[in-house]
């Protein structure tokens, strides 16, 4: 009996205490490195960077970053239930890097859902370059079409804040845009 005790209680936090004692689904353990921050004014918006999914853009999102690139870049398309796209330096929406053109990193499992964030692009599917997009609603029309790099874990409150902004019915001053006052890898924070 002490035995079987044992074994239940090393276990407890392995399985779910179903009827059909499935697997509990861990959840992952944050990794600094694939952690990106974004500091806004209303507060701090956290995303698991997909490595898995999209390497190259993962690593140009975390290059930018670690440069400054992204600190201070408005939010110049903000469409109500479907997203809030930057990283334009420009605030245009015509603007990228200096950097060169990614090649598409398209997923055939991940779904375009509230939270997930993907690379913007021109009609060319290998044209990212800085530009990204954090979605307010499930857009079932973006799967497969284009890259997702990431997904909000924390502070989607904040996004659903970004004030909105269609530059095709409005034009607002870009003083007037909400921006992303800091953005960083998490393993770079001290």
């Amino acid at each position: 009996m002490l035995r079987r005790s044992f074994l239940a209680a090393a276990l407890a936090p392995t399985f779910a205490l179903a009827p059909s004692f499935a697997f509990a689904q861990a959840q992952p353990k944050a990794d600094p490195e694939n952690t990106l921050v974004i500091e806004l004014k209303s507060g701090r918006v956290v995303i698991a960077l997909r490595p898995d999914l999209a390497p190259k853009h993962v690593e140009r999102i975390k290059m930018l970053a670690r440069k400054g690139f992204y600190d201070g870049i408005v939010f110049h398309r903000v469409l109500d239930g479907f997203m809030a796209q930057t990283g334009d330096p420009t605030g245009t929406g015509m603007g990228g890097s200096d950097l060169g053109n990614l090649p598409a990193e398209f997923s055939r499992t991940e779904r375009y859902v509230r939270g997930t964030v993907g690379m913007a692009r021109t009609q060319d599917p290998n044209s990212a370059n800085s530009q990204f997009f954090i979605m307010f609603a499930e857009a079932p029309g973006l799967n497969g079409q284009y890259t997702i790099w990431g997904r909000v874990v924390e502070g989607m409150e904040h996004v659903d804040r970004i004030r909105r902004v269609d530059p095709q019915r409005e034009r607002v001053p870009k003083e007037q845009l909400d921006k992303m006052i800091r953005v960083r890898v998490a393993a770079d924070i001290r």
